[in-house]
Parts: structure tokens; C-alpha cells; sequence
């Protein structure tokens, strides 16, 4: 689908001082990817893209991702509608993270479980005993059956 425009990995200063893109993907072929909301900040998810899934992207102002588990790409929202559309791409200075800043087709949520992000619970520290998860959203924000059905 894509031919590449983005550049080979250059020399340290071009990579962290330069103006091309040179991203650095793993092992596997991926870059993280941290997804926030345009208009808030607020962290929705962490997802990786190889090299044409960035380019879709890039492309088509819609965050593509390649899903690790199920070894293929997928289009966020292409089934549920909660299509993020892309405002800006942002890279650290040695290439190897990127921010997503998006909005949020659909009814704004992002997680597949239903919450608005992926982040709806935080790590609770009791003092003794297992560690605990609180939720910092409430509600979700639709029923994952409703739209993909019963698994």
C-alpha cells in the first residue's frame, strides 16, 4: 500500500538534531506509540506501528497499528466507529517513541473494554497484601458486546 518516505537511520546528531524522519523500530519491527486526546492530554492508550502502519497514518490522518497478538494491522474504530483521527505525530529525540494526538470519532472511547482510555484504573498500595487496582473511571462508556458481540 505504502511507499516508504521515511529515511534510513543516520548519524546520532542527524537523528537527534535533524529534520527527517529516521524512526528506530525494535527487534520485531515496531515503535510505540502513546496515544493522547488533541484537546485534553489525557493518555487513551499505548499501541505500535511498524513501519507501514506509520505510513498509513501518516497518509490517511487515522491511526493505523500492527496488532501483536493477532499478527495483522488494524484500523482503530474500523469496526466500533471510535475512529481516532490524527492532528499531530510526535517523535522523542532519538526516534524511537511516538505521540499520537488525536480526536476521537464514535462516542469518544478508546478502550475495547469499553472505558474512554485504555488507563481507567490505578495501582492502589495497601501497605501489606497484594497490590490493588481502583478505577478512575466510573463508567464505561459503551458495552464492548453490543458492538463485537459475546465472546
Amino acid at each position: 500500500m505504502c511507499s516508504s518516505r521515511l529515511s534510513d537511520r543516520g548519524d546520532k546528531d542527524s537523528i537527534e538534531t535533524g529534520d527527517l524522519l529516521m524512526p528506530k523500530f525494535d527487534g520485531d519491527g515496531l515503535i510505540t506509540a502513546v496515544v493522547t486526546d488533541v484537546a485534553t492530554g489525557e493518555v487513551l492508550m499505548v499501541g505500535y506501528m511498524n513501519a507501514e502502519a506509520l505510513e498509513r497514518t501518516i497518509e490517511t490522518g487515522e491511526a493505523w497499528y500492527w496488532s501483536r497478538s493477532r499478527q495483522s494491522f488494524w484500523k482503530k474504530g474500523e469496526t466500533s466507529g471510535q475512529v481516532q483521527k490524527v492532528h499531530q505525530i510526535l517523535t522523542d529525540c532519538d526516534q524511537d517513541a511516538l505521540v499520537l494526538k488525536v480526536s476521537v470519532e464514535g462516542n469518544g472511547a478508546t478502550c475495547h473494554v469499553g472505558y474512554r482510555s485504555c488507563f481507567f484504573r490505578k495501582i492502589v498500595n495497601s501497605g501489606s497484601g497484594p497490590l490493588r487496582l481502583e478505577r478512575v473511571e466510573s463508567e464505561r462508556v459503551y458495552a464492548p458486546e453490543d458492538v463485537y458481540g459475546k465472546s
